[in-house]
């Protein structure tokens, strides 16, 4: 058993005064009480704590050993109730944050300053990744917590929503020059570009209203992250379904058009994702409040 923290009071006490009826007064105990406090903790130590006679009183070797720990300890008390009465500062906290090499790089990593000035005291630091491969590493704990669109189908996983995230099928204007794409005819002398056979990106415009399957294209080309896509758009090899905020500025430049305009593809959420059993659920939540502050870019 740990020993209480009222013998180690009584002992720190008895050990600053060196009299056990002025230690009792300073604790608010009779000095009968306060022995048997202190012969307690005796019997935890195992060894006497105190040399007494009926002139003076002085600490054993095992006493001496014993007093810095009890201070330290009882000291560490009073800031334990400091800390739940929100009077101390924040406890430094270690986070490492999971996202997509583009998405970390144009938004989360400039946010990092905001966030510091935010949550004193928390540490994040970054690490990149794929979408399954971030899931993965969250529930294993491999990561704390990742941020992404990734829908959430694991029971152990549970997420806070961020921005919205809106899509627009693209095309870079010199292939639009050579090889128009307004129709299913026009469709199949282009390649799509997406992530992996699934296609992921393409179905936020396949499947929304308006969408459908009526294009089949000539071949699709998986290049694995977002911003790969975008590098083969903007060089004219093929077309693809991307984040408005990724490709806004390629739109303002005239460096990419919109495809099929009429048609508005799915939107979704970008969620700060976590292990549903992790007890920092309120950091992550605090957390996303900041990251909110700050429009995707």
């Amino acid at each position: 058993m740990l020993p209480s923290l009222d013998s180690l009071r009584c002992f720190a006490e008895a050990a600053r005064l060196l009299n056990f009826r002025s230690a009792a007064r300073a604790v608010a105990l009779t000095p009968a009480a306060l022995g048997q406090r202190i012969r307690q903790l005796e019997q935890q130590v195992g060894q006497p704590l105190f040399h007494r006679t009926t002139r003076r009183v002085v600490l054993t070797q095992a006493g001496l050993q014993l007093l810095p720990y009890a201070e330290r300890a009882l000291v560490s008390a009073d800031d334990c109730l400091r800390a739940g009465r929100g009077e101390v500062g924040p406890a430094p906290l270690e986070i490492t944050l999971g996202t997509r090499h583009e998405l970390g790089m144009s938004w989360i990593l400039p946010t990092l300053p905001r966030v510091r000035a935010a949550h004193p005291g928390l540490t994040v630091h970054l690490y990149f990744g794929s979408g399954a491969d971030l899931l993965i590493r969250a529930r294993t704990l491999e990561i704390d917590c990742a941020i992404g669109s990734m829908r959430l189908t694991d029971p152990k996983l549970d997420s806070v929503r961020l921005h919205r995230e809106e899509y627009v099928f693209v095309a870079s204007p010199k292939l639009l020059e050579e090889n128009p794409l307004r129709s299913r005819e026009q469709s199949r002398d282009h390649v799509l570009v997406d992530i992996h056979p699934q296609l992921p990106l393409f179905g936020y415009w396949r499947d929304a209203t308006g969408g459908g399957d009526r294009l089949q294209f000539r071949r699709v080309l998986r290049m694995g992250t977002i911003e790969a896509i975008r590098a083969v758009v903007l060089a004219g090899e093929g077309v693809a379904v991307l984040p408005l905020y990724l490709v806004a500025p390629d739109l303002r430049a005239s460096r990419l058009t919109r495809l099929f305009p009429g048609v508005k593809p799915i939107s979704d959420w970008f969620r700060l994702i976590f292990r549903v059993d992790d007890p920092r659920r309120s950091v992550y939540e605090s957390l996303a409040r900041t990251l909110l502050e700050v429009p995707l870019k």
